[in-house]
């Protein structure tokens, strides 16, 4: 079965290498893990890239940020329905507000869920980016000042809680009203709630030390070199840097292999929800299908990410405790032979590995 494993994340990272300088690509099925990888960390130098290869994850990082959300909820220390306004105090510029529209405040659900009629990118960013072409840090100016300046000058696009409307803005938010409200930066809060609990010692915002020999060097569309991507206090919208284990280890956490403490957040995340259609819907930081009895029929959790120079993909079926992750450090997307590969082990181990249909049996 590992041997089938390994050869179906081979195929996989053998497939997207032609159009990427380099991939890990991770499958899992139940208690059995392949981790392999295919071309070089970098065009000019380094090896094939591994379990332990750091590669900026982009937005992938989101699904942490709301994981912190329900971790903190289920201990008290925040309301799902706290208003965003309440975690920002101390924070806002004297004399702003946080906007709202037909009577409705925007909480932390609404920021996890992408329902808080925010637009994708904060207040006057897309003009910075169309005045700065080739800009190599779009989100290098995104402090809480400039970040909390623009809300205030903010029109939602919508009512809180009515419609989905991807935000990197509102996931930005959510992060730094945590933070705020916990005490810590942005990275040490995922450290304490997440990382630490689950024993993933790679997954982190800043790269040093050991870490930095270990970092893959990030290149866009045409194989040319491209910086590290800083997102400032907008971190919690796609800051973090893992390695194809960590990964692992999170993704397993989704079914089964969490402490106690965190597997009622786990819960939490997808007990939240938001439907976007008959077969779509929206979990605190997760998307999720269905896919057609044609298909299979079976449930698909995911989230993709995409930097200046990475991108990225985690899936996972918590029924058939079956996971994926593709991790390249090219921008150009992973998502096709990445769900591929998650529908293959779904419909190729899901019997074998639980008979009844129930994933802990």
């Amino acid at each position: 079965m590992t041997d089938e494993l390994g050869e179906l994340a081979q195929r996989t990272a053998d497939r997207l290498t032609p159009r990427h300088v380099g991939v890990v690509v991770a499958a899992v099925a139940g208690d059995r893990v392949a981790i392999r990888g295919a071309g070089r960390t970098a065009t000019d130098h380094g090896g094939t890239p591994g379990p332990d290869t750091l590669f900026e994850i982009g937005s992938v990082t989101k699904t942490f940020t709301a994981l912190a959300l329900a971790r903190m909820a289920t201990t008290g220390a925040v309301r799902l329905d706290d208003p965003l306004s309440e975690l920002l105090s101390g924070l806002l510029p004297h004399g702003t507000t946080v906007p709202a529209r037909d009577g409705e405040a925007i909480t932390l659900r609404h920021l996890a869920t992408h329902t808080s009629g925010l637009p994708r990118l904060p207040k006057g960013m897309l003009l910075k980016a169309l005045l700065r072409p080739g800009t190599p840090d779009p989100y290098a100016d995104c402090t809480a000042d400039v970040l909390l300046s623009g809300l205030a000058r903010t029109r939602l696009g919508a009512t809180p809680g009515r419609r989905f409307r991807y935000s990197n803005l509102g996931a930005g938010l959510l992060g730094l009203a945590l933070a705020n409200r916990s005490g810590k930066d942005y990275e040490r809060l995922i450290t304490d709630l997440i990382c630490a609990p689950l024993g993933m010692t790679d997954t982190t915002v800043t790269v040093d030390g050991s870490r930095t020999a270990r970092a893959a060097q990030g290149h866009g569309p045409r194989r040319r070199p491209r910086p590290p991507w800083h997102l400032a206090d907008l971190a919690g919208a796609g800051a973090l840097r893992s390695t194809a284990a960590d990964l692992v280890t999170y993704l397993r956490a989704q079914w089964d292999e969490a402490p106690a403490e965190l597997a009622e957040a786990v819960r939490l995340t997808r007990e939240v929800e938001h439907r976007r259609n008959p077969f779509a819907r929206v979990h605190l930081g997760w998307m999720a299908h269905r896919l057609h009895p044609r298909q299979g029929g079976h449930v698909q959790i995911w989230h993709n990410g995409g930097t200046g120079g990475f991108s990225s993909f985690v899936g996972f079926d918590p029924e058939k405790g079956v996971a994926v992750a593709v991790l390249s450090n090219t921008r150009r997307t992973v998502d096709k032979p990445a769900f591929e590969l998650l529908r293959t082990l779904q419909a190729s181990h899901a019997s074998e590995l639980h008979p009844s249909g129930d994933p802990h049996s």
